[in-house]
């Protein structure tokens, strides 16, 4: 079965305009941030940046499904000394705009080298930011399980006889797990903190996010042959890994460079070579 992949040059405010409601099963993407990209995108004032965001987001929210996710790659930045606020006052207009705030994972770069800065060190993380329209919706959690490693092992070696049945929080909490249902298992559930490495290979983009975040997320909330949206699609990265999945993808971007980008690495050189070939009536290698 072929899957559809699409790159669209244009502000995917408009754009999206023209997309059927409910069309989508997942929206993964990275906006640029503040006052970053500047020489490419232009650059959006943190102050602007709430006024600037919604009437994208206002589209994200009619063409998503009802059962869909979105993923906002997002980082704030520090400004005269402290961090600006323009990412949580963004969380809080898309609740107000009819959003619910699902969840906020955090992507550790692991590969981010030392810094640091006369009042703060180097950031090596960013905000993944999971809103919804419901809260039902699609969550294949067994995608992502992890190995479970050497802690079961660890952890279950001192089991006392409470720990078989079950294990009360000794704070009081509440909170209890049978921790012998671990005992057999191989592989776990992940934690909200992914770890991977940040895209170094990439010398055309200036903020390419590497294929194994929007990869995490497209086998988290969808399924072969669903639809997935990247509106700000940038190099490509998002609908290259979802046409890799054998979803169907949509990418949007401003610029026509990146457009152009991007479709080099969905397209299909094999079929675009036969496709040219019959055009001029050419048959075989020459």
């Amino acid at each position: 079965m072929s899957h559809k992949t699409e790159i669209i040059q244009g502000d995917c405010a408009e754009v999206l305009k023209s997309f059927a409601d409910n069309s989508f099963d997942l929206i993964v993407t990275s906006p640029p941030y503040a006052d970053r990209r500047a020489q490419t995108y232009g650059g959006v004032k943190p102050e602007q940046y709430v006024e600037w965001f919604l009437p994208r987001s206002e589209q994200f929210l009619r063409v998503l499904k009802p059962a869909g996710s979105f993923v906002l790659n997002i980082k704030e930045k520090a400004e005269n000394g402290e961090r600006h606020t323009y990412v949580l006052e963004l969380i809080l207009a898309l609740r107000k705009q009819g959003w619910y705030w699902t969840d906020e994972y955090i992507w550790h770069k692991k590969n981010s080298y030392p810094g640091k800065w006369p009042n703060r060190f180097r950031d090596s993380w960013e905000r993944c930011l999971h809103f919804t329209k419901s809260r039902k919706f699609k969550m294949n959690q067994e995608a992502v399980m992890v190995p479970m490693g050497d802690w079961a092992e660890t952890r279950l070696k001192s089991l006392g006889k409470n720990d078989v049945v079950r294990y009360d929080s000794q704070v009081g909490s509440g909170f209890g797990k049978n921790i012998a249902n671990w005992a057999e298992r191989t592989m776990a559930y992940p934690t909200n903190v992914l770890h991977f490495a940040t895209e170094c290979g990439n010398k055309n983009h200036s903020a390419a996010f590497p294929k194994a975040l929007p990869e995490w997320f497209i086998k988290l909330f969808t399924d072969e042959g669903d639809w997935v949206l990247d509106p700000f699609v940038g190099s490509g990265t998002s609908v290259e890994v979802a046409k890799k999945l054998a979803r169907n993808a949509v990418g949007i971007d401003v610029l026509a460079e990146y457009c152009e980008m991007a479709r080099d690495k969905v397209e299909d050189k094999q079929l675009a070579l036969l496709q040219k070939r019959a055009k001029y009536g050419v048959t075989h290698e020459s």
